[in-house]
């Protein structure tokens, strides 16, 4: 369920960190064993910490961070360093291979595995035991790899969190209730067919790309993406091909802007320009319609998220992960823990439209407190919160669907929903190729 995300800094880097190298063979120093790094008991030495893409918009508060670290702990020094965004996982794997990692490096979860499932990065729930209980459950889950337990392999950092954002003129304009905003897949595609009938082609429902809507769809659909061991994508089923055909037809009758299949068209113009009712699922873009569309912004409403049979939302995370290796891993592992925690998740906020995964941070007023629901920035911003506290995994990308894996299957959903070729066929090829990126994948 990745969403495309907006054009800050900050979202420029998560939405950077999705692209995988997931072929790429990764060994180094960590090796493959469950061996950890030993704790001394003493937090001193000189460590390194990596980032993605936080310079220089965020400097100040990062540097805030660190500074504050080495008052608390004198015998430590950080070095920071800041990289950009594209060729990340690239330069992980490269400096993996080297032997030149940091200590403390910022991954996501498709760039964890490259570096977990090869050793390199220590396993949280063993080296902090008591660490569990401080973050939400569907970001510390996350972190975790197919076939390897309770094994965590990084301290959850800022997530984002689904939410529904739509027009509320244009929902009241196609005659759709402004007291029941859809909940599920099936009703959301029913408001796009009213949305269709009624507006004439003057705006849309929503965008055509399937690549900001699987594989989340059909998770919500009940669709099971992988078999029960993790090992084969399974997701060709009934409800699979009634969503491509109810996709198709939706595009066919003008519910989703033409130029929006391919990925092309931007959802911010076309949402700020009143060419959308249903616009971008997170609470970041809300900011970005009231900077730029501010008459939009006034008409904007805010719901809880799809969940459909699930029952949850999916998240979107940034994590910080250990080198097992590090030579001073009682600093290493106090660092990110420090980076991480509640008050300073809580401070990254207010730089960033960005939710703690810390469950302290989401006690704080700035997530309880939805105000009286005419702003619809403090309203994403408290309802973003509610859902996180009890997002689940199971409401996320499976680890095993890489860029790969969403690159090949969209392809085939493109051609279906244009029309080119039927349901059935699009999901058999798209299960076919998938599954041969998976195969692939494992055996390096």
């Amino acid at each position: 369920m990745r969403r495309r995300l907006s054009g800050s800094p900050l979202a420029a880097a998560l939405a950077a960190a999705v692209l995988t190298t997931g072929a790429c063979g990764v060994s180094g120093p960590g090796g493959s064993g469950d061996d950890l790094p030993r704790k001394t008991g003493v937090i001193e030495g000189d460590i390194t910490f990596r980032t993605l893409q936080l310079k220089p918009t965020f400097t100040g508060y990062i540097q805030g961070v660190i500074d504050s670290f080495e008052k608390e702990h004198p015998d430590v020094t950080v070095k920071w360093e800041d990289v950009p965004g594209e060729g990340y996982n690239e330069k992980l794997v490269a400096d993996a291979q080297a032997g030149s990692l940091p200590d403390v490096v910022n991954v996501n979860t498709d760039s964890f595995q490259l570096l977990a499932d090869r050793g390199i990065l220590a396993d949280i729930s063993r080296l902090d035991p008591q660490a569990q209980a401080d973050f939400v459950p569907g970001a510390w889950d996350q972190y975790k790899l197919p076939g390897k337990g309770n094994a965590v392999y990084a301290y959850p950092w800022y997530v984002t969190p689904e939410i529904l954002t739509y027009n509320k003129d244009l929902f009241r304009k196609s005659g759709l209730d402004m007291g029941k905003p859809p909940t599920t897949v099936e009703e959301l595609f029913d408001c796009a067919e009213q949305i269709a009938e009624r507006s004439g082609g003057a705006y849309s429902a929503f965008m055509a790309d399937p690549a900001g809507r699987l594989p989340g769809d059909w998770q919500k659909m009940g669709v099971p993406i992988l078999d029960e061991a993790g090992d084969e994508f399974i997701f060709d089923t009934a409800k699979t091909v009634e969503w491509v055909e109810r996709m198709t037809s939706l595009y066919a009758k003008g519910a989703m802007p033409r130029e929006s299949l391919t990925g092309a068209a931007d959802i911010n113009q076309l949402y700020g320009a009143a060419k959308l009712v249903f616009g971008p699922g997170s609470p970041g873009f809300v900011k970005d319609i009231k900077e730029n569309a501010p008459e939009v912004y006034e008409d904007t409403g805010v719901a809880e998220a799809i969940t459909g049979t699930l029952g949850h939302i999916g998240i979107y995370t940034q994590s910080v992960g250990v080198r097992k290796d590090t030579d001073h891993v009682d600093a290493a592992a106090a660092f990110a823990k420090w980076v991480t925690n509640g008050p300073n998740q809580v401070e990254f906020s207010q730089h960033a439209t960005v939710y703690p995964s810390n469950a302290e941070g989401l006690d704080d007023p700035r997530f309880t407190d939805p105000g009286d629901g005419s702003d619809a920035e403090t309203a994403a911003r408290a309802t973003g919160a509610g859902l996180l506290r009890e997002a689940q995994l199971d409401a996320n990308t499976p680890v095993q669907w890489t860029s790969q894996v969403g690159d090949a299957v969209v392809r085939h959903m493109q051609k279906a929903i244009k029309g080119d070729i039927s349901a059935q066929s699009a999901i058999e090829k798209a299960l076919r190729d998938a599954n041969e990126i998976l195969a692939k994948q494992r055996d390096q």
